[in-house]
């Protein structure tokens, strides 16, 4: 069974770590019921799939997987299995003979990264406006309510979270799961450099706000077009954004 640790401790035991014998965890309240619905491979692929997004993995770490599978209390097949599974979605990367990695986008490849991205998202957007349902609607609503609250602290970690279930809920409005499947595995790609955008620039939060709004709008009106286009254009300024982050400080002149 999965078994809860901190964040600072995920960091300690997943990344290379000392070998020690796998203990049995504690079992939660709800375990028996999620595992009905969920494989544990599936169970452990998610768990390392929220700490990459969250951060607690960095781009780069090298993954154990005797650590990995004490940390999370199981043996180290599911740990394997969902290796395999982390590589396929674009988040590790397997080295012949080194292991398992974090995988590490160059900026070179982010930009293109972010070309298929407009696309797959123009397309989200013109498939969202034409089938989304009542319950989606609300939902993304509900999202730009809570990303404009959250954008007058200017918290680029409590917006980073917000802003991947924003783009998850119109994925699965589109109502194409191959586009989805697709569109997720970009993005995974991409979260290293979309959570350097934010974090760096803090003070764009609200205009990010703005375009989910404009976004939102479109789609409840069933404007495909102009959805498509809201969507391409949001995720090249994302990409600009990103450029604009990590250029180099102008130097003062003497």
């Amino acid at each position: 069974m999965l078994k809860s640790v901190s964040a600072s401790q995920r960091r300690r035991t997943a990344a290379t770590a000392p070998h020690r014998a796998s203990r049995p965890a504690a079992a939660p309240a709800n375990a028996i019921a999620v595992l009905q619905s969920n494989s544990l491979p599936t169970l452990v692929a998610h768990e390392l799939e929220r700490m990459i997004v969250a951060g607690d993995l960095v781009a780069g770490a090298k993954l154990n997987e005797e650590s990995v599978a004490e940390m999370l209390g199981v043996s180290r097949g599911p740990v394997r299995e969902a290796f395999r599974a982390l590589e396929q979605a674009g988040l590790v990367r397997t080295e012949k003979n080194r292991g398992v990695f974090v995988r590490q986008v160059s900026l070179e490849e982010a930009d293109e990264i972010y070309e298929v991205r407009a696309a797959l998202d123009g397309l989200i957007g013109r498939l969202a406006a034409q089938r989304i349902a009542a319950a989606e609607l609300a939902r993304l609503r509900d999202i730009v309510r809570r990303m404009q609250l959250i954008g007058r602290m200017r918290s680029a970690d409590a917006y980073f979270p917000l802003n991947l279930e924003f783009h998850d809920v119109l994925a699965q409005a589109a109502g194409n799961r191959a586009l989805a499947a697709n569109y997720r595995r970009v993005v995974n790609e991409l979260n290293l450099y979309r959570r350097e955008t934010l974090a760096r620039n803090a003070e764009n939060i609200p205009i990010s706000t703005k375009d989910h709004e404009a976004i939102v709008d479109a789609v409840a009106r069933g404007d495909a077009a102009l959805a498509e286009r809201l969507l391409r254009e949001h995720v090249l300024e994302s990409r600009a954004r990103l450029h604009a982050a990590l250029a180099p400080a102008p130097q003062r002149a003497p």
